[in-house]
């Protein structure tokens, strides 16, 4: 797979100005393409990562790469790295993982390394340890979407409760600097009641409602993760008589990320206002590609892909920031949204 459209002549050109590996096509090694990749999922609770893990039996039954049997950590660092060093020992040739927690599993990457494993991390970038690609989106752009959206829909006045997700996550941490920063600097009239939660539906739901008893006139809502807040917050929303349809006074305007089939649904239900679409499938699909690629000692430079994403530096390596779409009402039934394309052949 081609990764920056440059001509063949352009790229003779440039190696034959520098060794550099140029073009971001990924630069030929002499290591061959055979080898196991190790695969972590990192949990089974939430419908996001169900959907993610899906789309990594479906590229691994298709013949992608060559897997070891899966193991799932359950969003335990600790099995997390007993899982990483089993892989190790059963030959893995590349990794494949998704730690919640980025900086404990740093010690773990440089383990790695010095085994010459490359590591591919999905949806979280380690704080440190050296990895081959991370696979994620911008989470940055995350908040500030919905910063922005609910700014618009609230014209910049009222109050906003925010499930934040662990700070020991650069998730966590990214969506939610992003998310006080633009509204500080865009929204100062809107009231931001950070809520945190670790991931966790059953703690956000107990935090909102003691915020709505504290803060009755709330009229906004960001969930950093729907497939962990969604239900909850929903069965919350509903007992206390307060999920009302957009347009009608009382109406908290929700806005979460993931983008889940339960989170379209419940756009169209007029129960949440929108959600950013999380790409489940590109997750799994190039976290597949570039462990495959991994194997084959390709190397990889910044610059924007052909898959309409961006390859940025990062201290430890190399980050593919793929796309992530605001999702609404106008175009919940987009074909091409991965929501809505499961169960399809």
């Amino acid at each position: 797979m081609r990764l920056r459209t440059t001509t063949v002549a352009a790229c003779a050109a440039l190696l034959a100005v520098t060794a550099l590996a140029g073009c971001n096509r990924g630069s030929d090694s002499k290591a061959g393409t055979s080898g196991k990749v190790g695969i972590d999922l990192p949990r089974a609770d939430s419908d996001f990562w169900n959907s993610y893990n899906g789309y990594i039996e479906k590229g691994v039954k298709a013949g992608d790469v060559s897997a070891l049997p899966r193991t799932n950590s359950q969003n335990d660092i600790g099995k997390l790295v007993a899982n990483v060093q089993s892989f190790a020992n059963e030959g893995a040739k590349a990794i494949i993982m998704a730690p919640q927690d980025t900086g404990a599993i740093a010690s773990t990457l440089d383990q790695m390394a010095k085994k010459k494993i490359p590591v591919i991390s999905v949806d979280t970038r380690p704080d440190k340890g050296q990895v081959y690609m991370v696979v994620r989106a911008d989470n940055k752009a995350y908040g500030e979407k919905a910063c922005e959206y609910l700014g618009a829909q609230l014209k910049g006045k009222g109050k906003v409760a925010e499930f934040e997700g662990d700070l020991s996550s650069i998730n966590g941490r990214d969506r939610s600097e992003a998310f006080a920063s633009c509204m500080k600097t865009k929204f100062p009239a809107i009231k931001v009641i950070p809520l945190v939660t670790n991931w966790d539906g059953a703690t956000a739901s107990a935090k909102l409602q003691t915020t709505l008893a504290s803060d009755p006139d709330l009229n906004g809502l960001y969930m950093q993760a729907g497939g962990v807040f969604l239900q909850p917050t929903l069965a919350l929303l509903q007992q206390k008589h307060l999920l009302k349809p957009p347009g009608t006074p009382g109406h908290i305007t929700i806005i979460s990320n993931d983008g889940i089939p339960e989170e379209f649904k419940a756009i169209k239900a007029g129960q949440i206002d929108a959600t950013i679409s999380q790409p489940a499938d590109l997750y799994a699909k190039y976290a597949l590609y570039y462990a495959k690629e991994a194997l084959a000692g390709k190397k990889f430079s910044p610059g924007p892909t052909d898959h309409d994403s961006n390859i940025i530096a990062i201290p430890n390596g190399l980050e593919d920031q793929l796309p992530a779409p605001l999702v609404t009402k106008a175009n919940v039934d987009d074909p091409n949204l991965w929501a809505n394309q499961l169960g399809k052949s």
